[in-house]
């Protein structure tokens, strides 16, 4: 199987079903952004990780590529293969928010995004998401999605955040509090 098509030469692509669709479309740019996310995720595995951290990445990465798919898939065509994203994914990420929280210290200010590298990476993986969140709910105005997509990212961006704090909890590193100028 080659790698290039030229299918796309002309600035166009394809949606799951055949819809040609320009590469800017918003559905591209919604798993593109996914897929961007989804990246930065590989590249947290490759630091020196708590092995529940890489356990939980690791089913993200696989479930960001059905949520992917349900992206490319218009509500006329009907997916041959693969999953629909479930609820069970969803509350895989809750019981995670739940159970790492029981070991991090309250929060009682706002924490600024870094610390150790793996958290800080953790930190840009959320603001990605948040991004493929705006984009999602974008296109969620005009055309029917599976509505589970929206509520997985919600809660993936907050599992994020708490993972990027739990990184930092265990690596002994100090969160640095937002200070107000004034």
């Amino acid at each position: 199987m080659k790698i290039y098509t030229k299918t796309g030469d002309s600035g166009k692509t394809s949606l799951f079903g055949g819809k040609r669709v320009e590469k800017d479309n918003k559905r591209i740019e919604a798993y593109g952004t996914i897929d961007e996310l989804n990246s930065i995720l590989g590249l947290v595995l490759t630091e020196d990780i708590n092995k529940k951290t890489s356990t939980i990445i690791s089913r993200i990465q696989n479930t960001l590529f059905e949520l992917g798919a349900d992206l490319a898939t218009p509500e006329e065509t009907v997916r041959k293969s693969g999953n629909n994203l479930t609820d069970d994914e969803i509350l895989f990420l809750e019981k995670s928010i739940d159970e790492i929280e029981k070991s991090l210290k309250q929060l009682t200010n706002f924490i600024l995004p870094g610390g150790s590298k793996t958290a800080s990476l953790l930190h840009f993986a959320r603001t990605v998401c948040r991004r493929a969140e705006r984009r999602i709910v974008e296109i969620s105005r005009e055309e029917k999605l599976n509505e589970k997509v929206i509520v997985y990212v919600n809660r993936l961006s907050d599992l994020l955040f708490v993972i990027a704090r739990f990184e930092n909890h265990v690596s002994s590193t100090q969160e640095v509090e937002w200070k107000t100028r004034g």
